[in-house]
């Protein structure tokens, strides 16, 4: 009887991560694939890979301050998503498609937030 307990454990901490993992690739699918498609690959010319990419993969300041507060055609995310969603979809990108880069925590996120607002947002948001 004291195996049905220890399987419940091993089940139990096997299936933690691919429900952050599925979270992540959810909200990537809902935020970001339109752009940078399912896959990380983006569309030459106009979105980049996410795949392979080093600024993804670098240090973790760079994508949090582009996914808060956007640059060229991307828009801001810091007032439609939480520090929590945006370090999970990041987390996500950084560990998929061959990608190598650390997980980032929220804390680092909500460090990040509120400097370095973006030109003309509104009309990007309006396009997003």
């Amino acid at each position: 009887m004291r195996v049905v307990p220890a399987l419940a454990l091993v089940a139990a901490s096997l299936c933690a991560k691919p429900a952050a993992a599925a979270d992540g690739a959810s909200l990537y699918k809902d935020n970001c694939a339109a752009c940078h498609r399912p896959t990380g690959q983006g569309i030459p010319g106009a979105f980049p890979a996410l795949a392979g990419s080093k600024f993804v993969q670098g240090d973790a300041k760079e994508p949090i301050g582009r996914v808060l507060h956007g640059r060229g055609g991307m828009p801001s995310f810091q007032d439609e998503l939480t520090d929590l969603q945006i370090a999970t979809i990041l987390s996500y990108v950084r560990v998929s498609w061959g990608n190598k880069g650390k997980p980032i925590n929220p804390t680092q996120v909500t460090a990040l937030r509120g400097g370095g607002k973006r030109e003309n947002a509104k009309a990007v948001l309006q396009a997003h």
